[in-house]
């Protein structure tokens, strides 16, 4: 097999009217099975041929998760063109600079979306075809009307294209089966655009090499079943999406159903609930993101109910970690007997309530896209409903590593992946002794063909085979692969020594009570500082607890000192302590109103803090934290953001 189009052939075959595909329209959920999916792609290729493009034309797609999106990209293979995926997160200005980069030929989008393109269609330098892949609906059409396209270009309809394309069907049908023919394994996929946390987007393109081989080796390291279904609530422009979810689930036969996106952004997010308790999953793709927000709302909704019940689950929690470990050490069986019972009354009253969030049916979850906290692991451990977290890039299709059902170890990013060679590097020519940091650099046949249109880049990135990752990390003695951060986001004292600032995130995020999120940053400075969100309604209760006043300057410096210590609460824990020295420890913080999120550009699509976002908004309040000289949080910065959040 080389080509995933011979993967849905295949898939076609071996799983025939099985569901592959689910989608809600109005109220109820419709699906399309492996068989339909194949013959629907191939009509949409037609429709693709009929409008001209050929030869490798890159064609865009701007939409949430939908079966229709799925359809569409196999369709764009098979008409010899290429994908180039957009995030629906995604700036205006960003998607200009994508669109005109890639010469995208057209833009596949739907109505969530469709105001957006148009506003970014307006300040391209390309003028590609617009085609509407939702239902006519009046909420469509009135956005449409408000919203013409520039220079009275009308846009195409999925629906009326795909009407018109299966009559014409048989005067293409040789045109798609010589193009199929001719595809190769190393011909582009898709060109995926990094989400430029630390500098311009590259276009990274995966082939259909890439993405077969990280789809079959991922597949010997967790296993997955037939039959299983999953709500996808990753956006299909990423990698791992691509690879878990249409490859993976088209060679086990799993139906991925999409969260129900109609009426827009929020009320997706309300859908996803609900959506979760229809469909009763069984297995999950998740970003510790959503994770953690999981975790938040579950922690949050039993103590409100407070007395026992929260003695109980804090209980069970802490004796379910204690009896599980890191998931590949087997604690001694003293300690598993001695944390069973608050655990198993835990499991038997508590806990059920807590995975029914989930559907209630689902055996397991992985994550990626970012680090996953331990804190995390070991919560949804001890709850009944694991999540395993992995670690890849978009470079390489994108999957490196992971932790699975039958093999994981807490804290860690997993096991690497079958036919994948994973080395630790000092430098270019030094290799890291086994359990040492240093840059994660990878080899094998996932890793991308480079960056589009920017052979200096790939260059840079992949030497001698080699994949440069930029990420840092070990390899334990059990070979399991640890990711500690980014090289290029590394704090940097005066001398030049330099420390991972996710660690402390990780550690203060897992320890505080009143962090909500936190950037930590050293560059070249006397001190290291943060700028932080608060947890806001955890911070009003202390406030008010201590009957503390917004008014005086006294008692705002005494919740300064209240988060100071709160801050500082990881260095009492042993296994933080000893492995972040004091000089990196946040010295002072700003605290900052609201929190970090897509609409504000301070999380990237795949929710990763985008650093240099954060410090240029936010320059001005740690510029104060360094004005003194000294380490002192106790600033009018600080006392003003206060004010405005808890009076808020």
């Amino acid at each position: 097999m080389k080509t995933v189009i011979e993967l849905l052939h295949r898939g076609a075959a071996e799983h025939g009217d099985m569901a592959y595909l689910g989608g809600k329209v109005g109220y109820e959920w419709k699906t399309c099975s492996f068989k339909e999916t194949d013959r629907l792609s191939a009509i949409f290729a037609s429709a693709l041929i009929s409008l001209g493009f050929k030869d490798r034309d890159n064609i865009a797609i701007l939409s949430e998760g939908r079966p229709q999106w799925v359809i569409c990209e196999y369709g764009v293979l098979k008409a010899d063109c290429v994908s180039v995926p957009l995030s629906t997160k995604l700036t205006e200005g960003e998607i200009i600079f994508r669109l005109d980069h890639s010469e995208s030929k057209a833009l596949l989008v739907s109505e969530n979306n469709y105001q957006k393109a148009v506003d970014a269609l307006k300040e391209t330098s390309v003028a590609p075809k617009v085609i509407v892949i939702s239902p006519r609906t009046p909420a469509l059409a009135d956005i449409m009307a408000k919203n013409p396209l520039p220079g009275g270009a009308q846009p195409l309809f999925y629906d009326d294209l795909m009407d018109d394309a299966e009559r014409a069907f048989g005067a293409h049908e040789a045109r798609i089966a010589e193009i199929e023919k001719n595809l190769g394994a190393d011909d582009v996929v898709t060109i995926s655009y990094t989400s430029g946390t630390s500098g311009n987007p590259r276009g990274i393109m995966l082939t259909h090499r890439n993405y077969l081989h990280n789809t079959e080796n991922a597949l010997k390291t967790v296993t997955i079943k037939k039959g299983w279904t999953s709500l996808i609530m990753l956006p299909l422009d990423h990698a791992f999406a691509h690879t878990v979810g249409l490859y993976i689930f088209l060679r086990r036969g799993l139906t991925m159903y999409f969260v129900d996106s109609q009426g827009g952004a929020m009320a997706t997010l309300r859908n996803l609930p609900i959506n979760l308790k229809e469909l009763k999953p069984d297995f999950l793709i998740i970003v510790p993101a959503l994770a953690g927000n999981f975790m938040k709302k579950m922690s949050h909704g039993v103590s409100e109910k407070g007395g026992l019940v929260q003695k109980l689950f804090e209980a069970g929690v802490k004796a379910g970690a204690r009896r599980i470990g890191d998931g590949f050490n087997k604690p001694p069986l003293g300690t598993r007997l001695a944390n069973f019972l608050p655990w198993a009354l835990a499991n038997a009253i508590i806990f059920p309530k807590l995975r029914a969030v989930f559907g209630g049916r689902m055996l397991f979850a992985i994550g990626g896209g970012a680090m996953m906290e331990t804190k995390q692991q070991e919560f949804f451990a001890a709850i009944g409903a694991p999540i395993y977290p992995g670690y890849g890039l978009t470079e390489n299709a994108p999957i490196v590593c992971s932790n699975s059902h039958e093999r994981h170890k807490y804290g860690t990013a997993g096991a690497i992946i079958a036919d994948t060679e994973v080395r630790i590097m000092k430098d270019a020519a030094t290799e890291c002794a086994r359990g040492e940091q240093g840059e994660i650099v990878v080899r094998g046949g996932s890793v991308m063909k480079g960056y589009y249109k920017n052979p200096q880049a790939t260059a840079e990135a992949i030497v001698d085979g080699w994949l440069w990752t930029g990420d840092l990390g070990n390899i334990d003695s059990d070979g399991f692969l640890s990711v500690s951060g980014r090289a290029k986001a590394l704090l940097i004292a005066p001398d030049g020594e330099k420390f991972s600032p996710e660690v402390i995130e990780e550690a203060i995020c897992s320890t505080s009570k009143f962090v909500n999120q936190i950037m930590v940053y050293n560059d070249h400075c006397k001190f290291t500082c943060a700028v932080m969100t608060v947890n806001v309604p955890e911070l009003k209760a202390a406030v008010q607890a201590l009957g503390l006043l917004l008014s005086f300057d006294d008692d705002l410096d005494k919740i300064i000192a209240l988060l100071r210590e709160d801050v500082f609460a990881y260095a009492k824990k042993p296994e933080y302590a000893a492995n972040i020295p004091s000089q990196w420890r946040p010295a002072s913080f700003a605290v900052v109103p609201g929190v970090f999120d897509e609409n504000n550009g301070f999380l990237n699509a795949t929710l990763k803090m985008v650093r240099h976002k954060v410090r240029e908004a936010f320059q001005p309040r740690i510029d104060e934290l360094y004005q003194g000289g000294s380490a002192d949080p106790m600033l009018p910065g600080n006392r003003k953001a206060l004010r405005e959040i808890l009076r808020g």
